[in-house]
């Protein structure tokens, strides 16, 4: 579990199956070869937000990780967070990432992105 202290508050965020189920339904894409199929990928798009430099993924991130989670940690308060100036958003970047390197429910996943990530960079 990821720890993040905001205002002096110590928060959790759970990168497990909930987690996922959640964002993956946040944007779904046809499934090529089976009409009217449709698969569920948010979590791929927002890693990928997430690797961008995306805010706004982030936030979405985090707030879907802290969902049931006790004290809950609201979107207004991630967004005070973000736009601190004392905050390190890179650090905080980089403490989500590596922490889904290394979640269970997400490790393999962001595993199979960065490999597709590293294979279309030597081609370049």
């Amino acid at each position: 579990m990821l720890e993040l202290t905001i205002n002096n508050q110590v928060y959790a965020f759970r990168f497990g199956i909930g987690f996922l189920r959640e964002i993956n339904k946040q944007i779904n894409v046809p499934v090529e070869g089976l009409p009217g199929v449709k698969k569920d990928v948010g979590f791929n798009y927002k890693f990928a937000g997430i690797l961008n430099g995306d805010v706004e993924a982030l936030i979405d991130v985090l707030d879907l990780a802290n969902k049931g989670m006790e004290p809950r940690v609201t979107r207004k308060i991630l967004d005070s967070y973000i736009e601190d100036e004392d905050t390190d958003i890179d650090a905080v970047f980089e403490e989500v990432l590596d922490f889904l390197k290394k979640a269970n429910c997400t490790k393999n996943t962001v595993r199979k992105i960065l490999e597709e990530i590293e294979k279309e960079e030597k081609k370049n």
